[in-house]
């Protein structure tokens, strides 16, 4: 791929304190950095930028990043749009939807998911996402979720088998033997296209004791672990995922002090999905209590069908913001390096010297554009692999 200078720009976001003007952001003005084969080889001033192959003039514009976006359900069928005007009504949001979206999805061909899911991916990477996660859990069967898995991975390393993210009817009355299904059979046929695993660990979905049963399993079949936990109620989840080392839990919605406490002394990270809670109306969560703490944070879109239908990786910014307490940097580097962070990855996440030289060009000159900006067009390109995406 050759070296690119991407040059003339106004403020570079690096998260790297080790760059600009020592910050966790890692800032730098007047800047420039050099890919080299999609990887950040030099990163400096514009005045001192080295000669390379080809040359990416961003016109005073601020460049952060490529956003981590560490947890997205993108391969599905089907819609759920009046399951979304019933809670705009007054609905709570219980997880039954979730049933609904596994017939639409069984009765899809292969070619019908993978059209739907990479058009939403071409969304989330227009938005500035440059990785993504891909759960499966629609499917719910031993060949289905292997299916949904091996489409994910035509878009992504990061997929994670989510055969415990419902109950489905034909198990309705046989609880443990889907458990038991989930983490021998399933699991087994899964792990050959899966990196991660998760477990839906709340009310209404799958015990802690449950969980805890496929997560170690799951464990034991070298699978990196992660956790949806405590979205709908303090259900444990989020204690279990510290217990077991898991890489990321996330909603945390609901959170005990003692949660906070053990996650700020774990290296377990917490996801939190703003549009999630906004597509529920459900409360959000404070970050100041998280943060205060030590806690490390990450953002996601939570892309699924049924409680955030959301491609707009800087609306995210922006409800981190405006609504659960961040401030704008550390909004940024949630959505990026500590989406890295959730995905146990150092290659990403950030553009000092050796990580993935991807990133988002701004449309003006200041990276609070990214939330400030998050309604109009604050993006005007995306960079990945040495290849320029203009908006």
């Amino acid at each position: 791929m050759g070296s690119v200078l991407v040059t003339n720009i106004g403020e570079l976001v690096t998260n790297s304190p080790e760059l600009g003007d020592e910050s966790v952001m890692g800032r730098l003005y007047d800047a420039a950095l050099v890919s080299v084969d999609g990887v950040v080889s030099w990163v400096g001033s514009a005045h001192d930028a080295p000669a390379c192959d080809d040359v990416i003039d961003c016109e005073g514009a601020a460049v952060v990043p490529g956003f981590v976006d560490s947890h997205t359900h993108l391969v599905f069928a089907g819609s759920r749009g009046d399951e979304f005007a019933a809670r705009m009504a007054g609905e709570r949001y219980d997880g039954g939807g979730i049933a609904r979206t596994v017939a639409a999805t069984r009765a899809a061909s292969d070619d019908e998911l993978r059209r739907a899911s990479l058009a939403r991916l071409a969304e989330l990477q227009r938005s500035g996402v440059t990785t993504v996660e891909i759960k499966s859990g629609y499917d719910l069967t031993v060949s289905g979720e292997a299916r949904l898995l091996r489409l994910a991975r035509d878009m992504t390393v990061e997929t994670t088998f989510l055969g415990a993210h419902s109950v489905p009817a034909e198990y309705r009355h046989d609880r443990d033997g889907y458990v038991s299904l989930v983490a021998g059979e399933m699991l087994r046929e899964a792990s050959a296209y899966a990196r991660w695993a998760d477990v839906f660990c709340d009310e209404g979905a799958f015990s802690v004791e449950e969980a805890r049963h496929i997560l170690t399993a799951s464990r034991d079949l070298q699978l990196g672990l992660r956790l949806h936990g405590n979205q709908l109620a303090d259900s444990g989840g989020v204690g279990l995922a510290v217990e077991l080392g898991a890489a990321s839990v996330d909603h945390c919605t609901y959170v005990s002090d003692h949660d906070i406490e053990a996650l700020a002394g774990s290296d377990t990270v917490a996801t939190l999905l703003p549009t999630a809670e906004l597509c529920t109306r459900s409360p959000f969560p404070n970050a100041r209590r998280f943060l205060d703490a030590g806690v490390t944070l990450a953002l996601a879109t939570d892309c699924n069908p049924g409680t955030s239908y959301v491609t707009n990786a800087p609306l995210v910014v922006q409800l981190a913001v405006t609504l659960m307490n961040f401030t704008v940097d550390e909004a940024i580097w949630a959505f990026t390096a500590g989406g890295a962070r959730a995905l146990r990855r150092d290659d990403i996440g950030g553009l000092a010297i050796g990580q993935r030289a991807d990133a988002v060009v701004l449309a003006g000159p200041h990276s609070v554009d990214v939330a400030y900006k998050a309604s109009s067009q604050p993006l005007r390109a995306v960079l990945r692999e040495n290849a320029l995406l203009a908006l």
